[in-house]
């Protein structure tokens, strides 16, 4: 983008009104990624829990029918 002629002190004022948009737009944009980050973090210990308790019931279950398997008209 280019700027029209203009006297330098207001084409000055114009960039630094720009440059400090910017830097305000890429801190929040920053804080957006860190909240994912974190939300991310925390749905992998939450399926990492799941997998682990159906691991578990799996193996406990030796072979016989978990009870929530069954349809339940038998």
């Amino acid at each position: 983008m280019t700027l029209p002629d203009i006297p330098d002190p207001q084409r000055l004022t114009g960039l630094e009104e720009r440059l400090t948009y910017q830097q305000h737009l890429i801190d929040q944009l920053n804080e957006v990624v860190l909240s994912q980050g974190r939300q991310l973090e925390q749905l992998r210990r939450e399926v990492e829990r799941y997998t682990t308790a159906v691991q578990r019931m799996s193996q406990n279950s030796q072979g016989e029918d978990l009870p929530h398997e069954k349809p339940p008209h038998y």
